[in-house]
């Protein structure tokens, strides 16, 4: 996958289209899980926008949206849904928080994972 390609697909998951009727976001307002696989080519888009953008200065607005919305709005929709009823993939939370630190990341120019937590300090 290419910057292009990833920048697409990232503002793609984030607007409703003919072409892309299953975007994240809309799915996830249906109180949908999203397709096999969508979670994996997010993460592995953000992955190569990091590794392309890792040094610029700036961003360009449209990702910067995606981004905002693919981390903050995602898991609004998530909490929502979970308030409603709406019994989500178990693993589908940490795949949002793996999603806003890989957003986190561009944002910063500093990849960042999810830490391993330590059950003696809860």
């Amino acid at each position: 996958m290419n910057y292009e390609t990833a920048r697409k697909l990232l503002i793609d998951q984030t607007i409703t289209t003919e072409e892309n009727p299953d975007a994240l976001l809309t799915r996830m307002k249906q109180g949908k899980p999203p397709v096999p696989g969508q979670i994996t080519s997010i993460l592995l888009a953000l992955k190569v926008v990091f590794e392309a953008l890792k040094d610029a200065k700036t961003l360009d607005r449209e990702l910067a949206l995606a981004l905002y919305q693919l981390s903050i709005k995602a898991q609004q929709l998530f909490a929502a849904g979970r308030k409603a009823g709406i019994d989500w993939p178990p693993l589908l939370k940490e795949d949002l928080l793996r999603i806003s630190l890989a957003s986190e990341s561009i944002f910063s120019g500093i990849w960042q994972t999810l830490a391993p937590i330590s059950l003696g300090k809860l």
